[in-house]
């Protein structure tokens, strides 16, 4: 994004509208010569050269020019008052993240009757589905692999008697990340903040989240937004939300539906720790589980409740174990049509024998490119 600036080639007219060299053109004229042996056209010329310098400033700008460099009008932008800065990741109207491949990849997480991974499985105990029509496995991986990983914290007033174990459970779960891994960290109260960019300091995270204290209103719709929209900076293709908040969202720009809309468009998973009294003082808090809950279902990630706040590290230590342990299914869809509709996904198990009945958690679908 360059700026370039020409300057006319033209001189200025003086302030009072016409040219400086007026008033010595007129006396040219009347002192100027004509030797006896030039003949009439010379002379003709002769006198005529003199009343051109004397046009006016319009009559001038009207000759042809064959090379004219022309500054273009700048319309002044008025100052923004303070009071209405709105942080960039929060604006409205940004383009959809669309996938940009013909290879769809499709994290999925297996767990059994008790809520425990289950790894081991291959690529044939899988099928994928989109629409109604089977796809062709293409691409099978269970390997660890690098992560993208956006912690949203929630510093609202109501996390004040949380606040400890909510910072404790984020310090859990970074002990399983890998070298490799990056993060960032947002902070959210009556609005969201990138607290910390991009790292893959675990300890530079850490250190920023010490000095994190409860106040104000909770905005964990815009908080999301904030995350999702960073995402789009990540390293990895592998992304995911760490959401760490105690109730519903009460101070948000963004709608439940604009959120639901926004996730299903980004290809990153919410995983989501919902700390939550036993009875809920706000309909707002009331609903926060459930609302948790939808949002991470869409991107294949989960929701986990947490009633004791002495199980959050726990809990953290078993979503960053989650993430480590996840087959990835990659298929080039047997239908390309570059219209920008969404596609449905579904995938199917079948276990091996012996096996209890298993849960499949996994993305619900993404959007196709456009032309």
């Amino acid at each position: 994004m360059a700026r370039f600036r020409v300057r006319g080639l033209f001189r200025r007219p003086t302030q009072g509208g016409s040219l400086p060299s007026d008033s010595s053109c007129a006396r040219r004229r009347f002192c100027l010569r004509v030797p006896h042996h030039v003949s009439l056209v010379s002379a003709l010329l002769a006198l005529t050269l003199p009343v051109i310098c004397c046009f006016s400033t319009s009559s001038w700008a009207q000759l042809p020019v064959d090379d004219v460099h022309i500054r273009p009008r700048i319309t002044p932008v008025p100052d923004t008052p303070a009071s209405g800065i709105v942080d960039a990741s929060l604006q409205t109207h940004t383009k959809p993240i669309k996938a940009e491949t013909d290879l769809v990849l499709v994290p999925v997480t297996i767990t059994d009757p008790m809520n425990r991974l289950v790894t081991g499985l291959d690529k044939e105990n899988f099928t994928v589905f989109e629409g109604k029509d089977q796809q062709e496995i293409r691409q099978f991986s269970s390997e660890d692999a690098p992560v993208s990983l956006g912690v949203i914290f929630d510093s609202s007033r109501s996390m004040s008697s949380k606040m400890d174990r909510a910072k404790d459970a984020v310090m859990e779960f970074f002990k399983t990340a890998n070298p490799q891994d990056e993060f960032f960290m947002i902070t959210f109260s009556d609005q969201p903040e990138v607290v910390n960019d991009f790292t893959s300091s675990v300890d530079e995270i850490q250190g920023k989240l010490i000095y994190t204290v409860p106040r104000r209103m909770t905005a964990l719709l815009d908080a999301i937004y904030m995350g999702v929209s960073k995402m789009r900076q990540a390293k990895y293709p592998k992304k995911a939300l760490l959401i760490i908040s105690d109730g519903g969202d009460n101070h948000s720009r963004y709608t439940e539906n604009e959120i639901k809309a926004l996730v299903k468009e980004a290809d990153v998973m919410v995983y989501a720790i919902g700390i939550y009294d036993r009875y809920f003082p706000t309909e707002e808090e009331r609903l926060g589980p459930a609302l948790l809950g939808e949002i991470a279902e869409l991107t294949g990630g989960r929701a986990f409740t947490v009633e004791n706040p002495n199980d959050l590290a726990d809990v953290a230590t078993k979503i960053g174990v989650e993430l480590r342990n996840q087959y990835v299914l990659g298929y080039r869809p047997s239908k390309i049509e570059r219209d920008g509709k969404w596609r449905k996904i579904k995938v199917k198990l079948q276990p091996p024998k012996g096996l209890p009945p298993l849960r499949v958690y996994a993305r619900t679908g993404y959007y196709a490119p456009e032309e």
